[in-house]
């Protein structure tokens, strides 16, 4: 039997390159071009243009760029756009492997359809099997209407990933542009959400339905644009000035944050200097003032502690009595959360809890070290605080401290009152290494408020006497200060580990790090904590 011969082919491998680049030009060159017009009007990039400036220079290598949705309900079989409104690929930022999702929206509104959300999903497969951060870029109207329960069911796919990929690889969510009902829910899923200034929104319902349903009339930007979810909500953790200054924070973001929780964050810094208390480290020795009630910024004392004073803030508009964000020491990537006395006098209310507490659990769930300074007379008191939750809400942060294996790190500078000293990562919340300057007030309260419960008696005898009150009560709040507003007494029984100048505390802070680099530390074997959501 002798084989059948060969068919020659209709075309040639020249003919089939010039094919394969015309349905590039078809698929992409040419759709670009309208797509960065459209955008363009509305002070918008395209998503293209998006990914460019997020990657590396041609770093970029796309997936499924030719796919095409199958849907043909209300004529939709009649346009079927290469890609079907997401571009996916990977590349690298700052020479690292990311992977990235950016939608277009000039395709069917960014909507997700089912393809879509295939897409999307294969590309977040992609980024926890080999272990590398997710950014996806968001600017989509939601689900695709006209695909129904296909569309719905891709944003259970994408949600399941996003929880399946959660504290194992850094998720960064950039909405730049319409973020609307479902579609929100993954990026709530990720450890950062970034907006843009005036043309970003996230909403379960728009302003129409709103209106509609309550009465309430409200404005898109007032509902869910950046300001809102920067300011008021807390659903997000930057804004930027614009699409470029946004995606800048991401970069940034990422140069603190490891590849995966297996790995260690990058290092930036090679050598170790030689420690010594610099002129700039002196400024500190009088930086609290000598009135309790005088507030001092507490950001002075983080950026005498971090490489270069360099502190890069997370969710620096929303509960501003309490400051968190990324800096290096030695080089090293190291969190930081500090209450701000500037605002608030520094108390915890339920918002501050809530913002802390987060961010300790991501710096946990990637190695990084967290540094605390204290500066905290209570918590926020007042029955709006109490029936919105401050127990259940606040108790967050006291879980996100005792569950850290991360080397922890915590100063005292001054007030350090009842509950709130316990929760802001003390020594029997587990915190490694527990420092305070003499300036400290560790205490079940201030001075005043003891001495007007312990010693009210007393103050009565003297104005029935009709002695000097005001003088009495001076007299005894120094004496409960000398005797308890202090941090001797805990340093004494190993609540603190030492009392510093305040000019050491880089010095302590370096030395510290160090000796903890090889921390090892495990939680009872368990499903997962019940986390007082």
């Amino acid at each position: 039997m002798t084989d059948a011969p060969a068919i020659p082919s209709t075309k040639t491998t020249a003919a089939k390159l010039a094919d394969l680049a015309d349905r590039h030009s078809q698929a992409i060159v040419a759709p670009e071009a309208n797509a960065i017009a459209k955008q363009e009007a509305k002070n918008k990039k395209s998503a293209r243009q998006r990914l460019d400036l997020l990657l590396d220079e041609g770093s970029f290598v796309e997936l499924d760029a030719f796919v095409k949705h199958r849907s043909v309900n209300f004529g939709l079989d009649k346009r079927r756009p290469a890609g079907d409104g997401v571009v996916t690929g990977y590349g690298t930022v700052g020479g690292r492997q990311v992977c990235v999702y950016s939608q277009d929206f000039t395709v069917f509104g960014g909507s997700l359809g089912e393809v879509h959300g295939e897409k999307i999903a294969k590309v977040m497969d992609l980024a926890l099997r080999t272990g590398v951060p997710l950014i996806g870029i968001s600017d989509g109207g939601g689900a695709r209407i006209q695909e129904g329960v296909a569309a719905l069911t891709q944003f259970a796919e994408i949600f399941r990933r996003n929880v399946a990929a959660s504290g194992v690889i850094p998720q960064i969510s950039l909405i730049l542009g319409p973020s609307a009902g479902g579609a929100v829910y993954s990026p709530a899923l990720t450890d950062f959400i970034i907006m843009a200034d005036k043309t970003s929104n996230m909403f379960i319902t728009g302003p129409d339905v709103i209106r509609s349903v309550t009465g309430e009339d409200v404005g898109f930007e007032e509902l869910g644009g950046g300001q809102t979810h920067n300011t008021r909500s807390g659903v997000a953790h930057y804004l930027g000035t614009d699409e470029d200054d946004a995606i800048d924070y991401a970069k940034a973001l990422l140069s603190y944050l490891p590849s995966n929780n297996l790995s260690d964050p990058p290092l930036w810094l090679e050598a170790e200097p030689e420690l010594e208390v610099t002129d700039a480290d002196l400024e500190l020795d009088s930086l609290v003032p000598d009135s309790d009630n005088q507030p001092y910024d507490m950001r002075t004392v983080v950026e005498h502690v971090l490489d270069d004073g360099v502190l890069l803030e997370v969710q620096p508009l929303y509960a501003q009595n309490v400051v968190v964000g990324f800096g290096h020491v030695e080089g090293h990537p190291v969190g930081i959360v500090a209450n701000q006395p500037l605002q608030m006098a520094g108390t915890l209310d339920i918002n501050a809890a809530e913002k802390a507490a987060r961010f300790v659990r991501t710096c946990d769930a990637f190695n990084i070290p967290v540094l605390t300074f204290v500066d905290v007379p209570g918590f926020l008191p007042g029955t709006e605080q109490e029936w919105n939750g401050i127990i259940r809400r606040g108790a967050k942060l006291i879980y996100a401290y005792a569950e850290a294996t991360v080397p922890l790190i915590t100063v005292i500078t001054r007030k350090a009152y009842g509950g709130a000293y316990i929760v802001m990562g003390s020594k029997q919340l587990g915190a490694d290494i527990n420092l305070a300057w003499p300036t400290a007030q560790i205490a079940v309260m201030g001075a005043g408020g003891a001495v007007n419960i312990l010693q009210r008696g007393a103050l009565k005898a003297v104005a029935d006497a009709g002695g000097d009150v005001e003088a009495e009560r001076i007299r005894l709040v120094g004496e409960y200060e000398d005797a308890l507003v202090n941090p001797y007494d805990a340093a004494e029984r190993g609540y603190v580990d030492a009392v510093i100048e305040p000019s050491e505390t880089r010095l302590q802070v370096v030395r510290g790090l160090r000796a903890l680099r090889t921390k090892r530390a495990s939680l009872p074997p368990k499903k997962h904590g019940n986390i007082p959501l």
